[in-house]
């Protein structure tokens, strides 16, 4: 049995009130760019690294006053679907609360709550691109293979379903262009 992979920091997902402001501030200043949306502007996906489809995630919502910060999600990248079916066993022997086992075609998630009520995610990626946001509930408990095949039937009949390196590709332009404006 190989070693378990160490987490890896991902992204953060930040609950905002005024998201034209929060795109214009994180693309303009910090030179990120759009990688995904939807169309409503309730979330949008932004990315400064072609290995990342995100890196910082603004969801329309923040409840609280702007001196009080606002942390969406804490996520963590874990390597591989099997490390993500060992984080789902650990949370759900832990008794931890709101786990939810889940597919964004573009990677396969375990959501839960840490003690104090936080969300935290483990992930990891899949071979495929399809727009985001998209979800959809997973079995962990079923074998990898299983997982794989049903996740690939899934996201191929979705529009704009493609391979990530083509995707890598295209957003790899979109960043160099931003970059050197």
């Amino acid at each position: 049995m190989s070693p378990e992979t160490a987490p890896r920091l991902s992204h953060v997902g930040l609950y905002v009130s005024d998201v034209p402001k929060m795109i214009d501030f994180y693309t303009r200043v910090l030179g990120f760019v759009v990688s995904d949306g939807a169309p409503d502007g309730r979330i949008t996906f932004l990315s400064r690294n072609p290995s990342d489809h995100h890196q910082v995630v603004l969801v329309r919502g923040r409840a609280t006053d702007l001196e009080t910060p606002m942390v969406q999600q804490v996520s963590f990248n874990v390597g591989t679907l099997a490390q993500v079916q060992r984080a789902y066993r650990k949370v759900t022997d832990a008794g931890c609360q709101g786990i939810r086992p889940t597919s964004h075609g573009n990677a396969w998630s375990v959501y839960f709550q840490d003690p104090e009520g936080n969300q935290i995610e483990m992930f990891c990626d899949t071979p495929w691109y399809v727009p985001q946001p998209l979800g959809f509930k997973i079995d962990l408990d079923k074998p990898e293979d299983e997982l794989f095949r049903e996740t690939e039937a899934y996201c191929r009949d979705r529009e704009g379903f493609k391979p990530i390196e083509e995707w890598r590709a295209e957003i790899s332009k979109k960043i160099a262009a931003k970059l050197n404006a």
